[in-house]
């Protein structure tokens, strides 16, 4: 099993230019080997591979002075990156995808991340302080302490706020299968989520609350002149109401998977085409600042570590079959009540889909279930 661990670092001055400088290395360190690869095949139709750079860094840092003071398995794990995006593209072409995607050179202020390989070698955390190479002694908030054998270090910057954030494995642990009862649930928009109970989960909606905010911000930014100061920041005003949302997003998600998997031993959810559903003109926003792909996987994280059993199901008329009787009630989708005009069953439409999940999860995995539902 593996679990991430993100603390916060708090560099001075000094160590924030170090970082900052550090970053800018490996970002031109990542455009240098993408133009090495464009110009390789534009020219001479040949394609240079991950080991072809690997060696080639190695000759240029004893010349170059900002790739010498770089960690030499960080600065692998950057190509290794770029690597990785192409053999994706390469995936991608392959499979005839209408926008297979060629890497892009990264722009300043698009490279956020260092990542460390092999922990111990350039970065090591001690106590409530961090060292990394060429850049000293970081204070780190070490809210809790990490278990298991540290994989990889990354440090990251988000919205001018350096973080750390450890890899652990903590290996095969077999948690105590839990007792607690079955409940499907359909992650919605009018509520966030609705389980089979009845039960609604409300729908912050953080985005729209904090839209007008991110406008004014996003004005202010297009007013000032491109390089000056006052635009750069305007943009850190602006990066930070962004993460501001991310964050509050991530603690509801958090918050409520968690009581999920407090109270139930068996959760049914659905498999959800969230990239598709994203093209719709009018409910794109929405359902982008619900984030059900990361509630998702955040609940799937903590259900595992708990000994709870998460079933994605397809999610297909489970709004229009009716859950008591199995008949197919057609309705449109600002329709939100069900009435099965065979049974009478009479409830809301989401929790009738939360119903349909649960059945079609338990059926997957003992056989055909039939839900004991009370008609209004």
């Amino acid at each position: 099993m593996l679990r991430a661990y993100k603390y916060r670092l708090y560099p001075n001055r000094g160590q924030q230019h170090a970082l900052a400088a550090m970053l800018e290395t490996h970002r031109r360190l990542y455009n240098v080997c993408l133009a090495q690869r464009r110009e390789a095949w534009q020219d001479e139709q040949r394609s240079i591979s991950y080991g072809d750079q690997s060696a080639w860094f190695k000759r240029e840092r004893q010349t170059n002075p900002y790739f010498a003071k770089l960690n030499f398995s960080s600065a692998q794990a950057t190509m290794r990156r770029l690597d990785k995006a192409f053999r994706n593209f390469f995936r991608r072409v392959k499979v005839k995808a209408e926008k297979p995607g060629y890497p892009r050179f990264k722009a300043h202020g698009r490279f956020e991340s260092i990542e460390f390989p092999s922990y111990g070698d350039g970065i090591r955390l001690l106590d409530n302080r961090l060292r990394v190479q060429h850049v000293g002694l970081l204070k780190a908030k070490v809210h809790r302490p990490h278990q298991g054998t540290v994989k990889t270090a990354t440090l990251k910057l988000e919205a001018d706020k350096w973080y750390l954030v450890l890899s652990c494995d903590l290996g095969d642990i077999q948690p105590a299968v839990s007792t607690q009862p079955a409940i499907g649930i359909d992650v919605g928009l009018e509520s966030f989520l609705t389980t089979s109970d009845g039960d609604h989960e409300p729908n912050p909606r953080y985005l729209k609350r904090e839209l007008p905010e991110l406008r004014r911000r996003g004005r202010a930014v297009s007013r000032k002149r491109r390089g000056s100061n006052n635009r750069r920041k305007a943009i850190k005003r602006l990066r930070a109401c962004h993460a501001r949302v991310a964050n509050l997003r991530r603690e509801h998600h958090h918050q409520t998977s968690l009581k999920l998997v407090r109270r139930y031993g068996f959760i049914a959810v659905e498999s959800l085409n969230v990239q598709g559903m994203l093209r719709s003109r009018w409910m794109s926003r929405a359902i982008a600042d619900a984030g059900w792909s990361a509630f998702v996987n955040t609940l799937k994280c903590k259900a595992e570590s708990a000994g709870v059993e998460v079933v994605a199901v397809n999610p297909r008329r489970t709004s229009q079959q009716c859950s008591g009787c199995g008949a197919i009630v057609r309705k449109e989708l600002w329709t939100r009540t069900h009435r099965c005009g065979q049974c009478g069953l009479v409830l809301h439409r989401d929790e009738n889909a939360a119903r349909n999940i649960l059945a079609r999860a338990l059926q997957a995995r003992t056989g055909p279930v039939r839900l004991n539902v009370a008609v209004a």
